[in-house]
């Protein structure tokens, strides 16, 4: 019910008294008469007690969304002081001389190094030689009494000549986009046609063309120069764009596709999911502006593993010019299968720029970025979207029709709407509907897979292929069981076993130094934060389980399984400890997505 205070505070309509007559010419001017302005009270400090309070639910609120204020520390922090370069490269001369902060004496920073976590170096095991040498966290491994690397040049020259990961960003290349001396010839032919089109729609607005000289351009153009420049003959390959049938094929039927998955679904957690049955892996989503600018860390996630058969990049901008241009980078410089648009990303820091669902709302820029896109890639081109923004208004079959115009390769959609984020039930009926409209272009549905019996209930709606997210981090051997069509009630040691393997490709990943160590643990805690979730099929009453469905907490047949379904932090980095060592002293961590059901 309307508060009487509140409608006649914030109407619209002229205030009336309580005999319903209309306000007085006074009380008018004074109406409008502009308020003095006042200081802003000041900010008031928050107490323990409202901070103990807003730990829990106050007042029946739900948790959700992320923990914008959880503490952040760098993995740098947890080195007191590190090993010189210039003494891991055979001792030579330090250019910083006697400014370089960190440690020359070899025999001074073992007495300090943390204690070796294994005697057994996974990369020096691998690969014959670990390049970390006396800084890695099972130096006894590969270590003389003399502090001398030892290296095994049998193991040495079988890995030789071999990249098991690609698609690394060069120092030239970062340089040249620094410095922003790359070229993109096709992103400007294609940005060239969009002002083009631009300036004779305005023409043609204001009547100021005529037909005569309209003509006249047309003549014109035909004794422009060529469109490149030719050195020797002309080739129809130097001129003609690849037609959408020429373009590198890939085969999505009846696929299984591992979600880009922003933190979790970085190349150690993928590499599980491949040997469990994964047929599609995704990198995790990138912003092109970065991309452009040739930031380290967004082109991490572009990485791609050898084992990974069909591997696309997801890549997220809300404007034709840098979408086209990041595209044209990525077709140049990397090896991809496919390159995927995020149209369904529903954080507020790219909504609100217009990337993600946003771009759903804007079909005019939507349809500039895909045809851009399209223009200047050899691969296909993909696009993830959601059902809508709001909860009740769905768009995505309106949207469907028109993308299939501009020529999307591969559809896929999210069962739910922005405004729903995760909470209720993916709409498979909705899905069932826009993959009617889709056809031919294959459209995968997304939203509540956990069990092959979901997974067989998706398939008959006629979708073309299913997407995974989060049922591949509560169960990354859900394609497994898809695939052999069973519930697998895993023990709680061959789920360890999963997370041992977890950690040995980090190390491969990230390196086994502290630093590599403690990312290596930070990425296992923000999975176990979802791994908890998962209840053994031995223990269940009723399977499968469903995603939606929180149980009460439990014991585990073992004292494994128990710590394994625990929902506190302190258990995951018990967990974590059993491969990784014990934690530094100054570690603090805080998962960085919120469930309602979960502190």
């Amino acid at each position: 019910m309307w508060d009487i205070a509140q409608v006649t505070a914030g109407g619209s309509g002229m205030w009336r008294g309580p005999k319903g007559d209309k306000a007085s010419e006074n009380d008018k001017v004074e109406e409008t008469k502009v308020a003095p302005p006042v200081e802003p009270d000041t900010k008031k400090l928050k107490l323990d007690s409202e901070e103990s309070n807003k730990s829990g639910k106050p007042d029946g609120k739900r948790i959700r969304g992320q923990n914008k204020s959880r503490p952040h520390t760098k993995p740098t922090t947890y080195d007191e002081k590190r090993l010189c370069l210039s003494v891991l490269q055979d001792n030579r001369e330090c250019p910083f001389g006697d400014k370089c902060h960190f440690h020359h004496d070899i025999a001074e920073y073992m007495a300090t190094k943390p204690a070796d976590i294994r005697e057994s170096c996974y990369l020096h095991d691998t690969f014959g030689k670990c390049a970390f040498g006396l800084t890695c966290r099972f130096a006894k491994a590969h270590t003389t009494p003399d502090f001398k690397t030892m290296e095994n040049a049998e193991l040495i020259k079988a890995c030789e000549g071999k990249t098991p990961v690609k698609n690394s960003l060069s120092k030239d290349l970062q340089n040249r986009l620094r410095k922003r001396s790359v070229s993109f010839k096709k992103s400007a032919e294609y940005l060239k046609t969009l002002s083009d089109n631009r300036d004779k729609r305005e023409e043609r607005g204001n009547g100021e063309m005529t037909k005569d000289v309209l003509k006249s351009i047309k003549v014109l153009n035909r004794y422009k120069q060529p469109p490149v420049k030719t050195i020797g003959p002309l080739t129809d390959v130097d001129v003609i764009k690849l037609r959408p049938c020429e373009k590198k094929q890939v085969d999505f039927q009846d696929k299984l596709y591992l979600a880009p998955l922003t933190t979790c679904g970085n190349l150690p957690f993928r590499r599980v999911c491949k040997r469990f049955g994964a047929d599609i892996t995704c990198g995790e989503m990138a912003m092109c502006t970065n991309l452009l600018q040739g930031q380290q860390s967004e082109w991490a996630l572009l990485k791609r593993h050898e084992s990974e058969d069909v591997f696309g990049v997801q890549v997220e901008g809300c404007f034709p010019d840098t979408m086209t241009r990041c595209a044209e980078l990525i077709n140049n410089n990397t090896d991809v299968d496919f390159v995927d648009i995020n149209s369904g990303c529903p954080i507020d820091l790219v909504y609100k720029k217009g990337g993600g669902c946003g771009l759903m709302t804007r079909t005019r820029k939507f349809e500039q970025i895909i045809k851009g896109m399209n223009y200047v890639l050899d691969v296909p081109l993909t696009v993830k979207i959601r059902t809508g923004v709001q909860e009740k208004s769905n768009i995505a079959h309106k949207l469907i029709p028109e993308m299939k115009k501009w020529g999307v390769s591969m559809i896929t959609l999210h069962g739910r709407s922005r405004e729903q984020r995760y909470t209720k039930l993916a709409d498979w009926d909705y899905i069932t509907t826009c993959s009617k409209l889709a056809s031919p272009v294959p459209l995968f549905g997304n939203g509540d897979i956990l069990s092959y019996e979901d997974a067989m209930k998706a398939r008959e709606t006629g979708v073309s292929g299913i997407m995974i997210a989060r049922g591949a981090l509560i169960k990354p051997w859900i394609f497994t069981e898809i695939k052999e069509s069973r519930h697998w009630d895993i023990s709680s040691n061959e789920r360890l076993d999963i997370l041992r393997d977890f950690t040995n490709f980090g190390l491969e990943h990230w390196g086994s130094d502290t630093r590599g160590v403690e990312k290596i643990r930070t990425f296992m805690l923000e999975w176990l934060s979802f791994m908890c979730r998962y209840i053994p099929v031995g223990l269940l009453e009723r399977v499968p389980q469903k995603i939606n469905e929180r149980p009460p907490y439990y014991m585990g047949r073992n004292y494994l399984e128990s710590l394994m379904a625990s929902q506190h932090v302190g258990d995951w980095v018990r967990i974590s400890e059993m491969l990784l060592g014990p934690v530094p002293t100054n570690f603090n961590f805080l998962p960085k997505h919120k469930a309602n059901a979960y502190k």
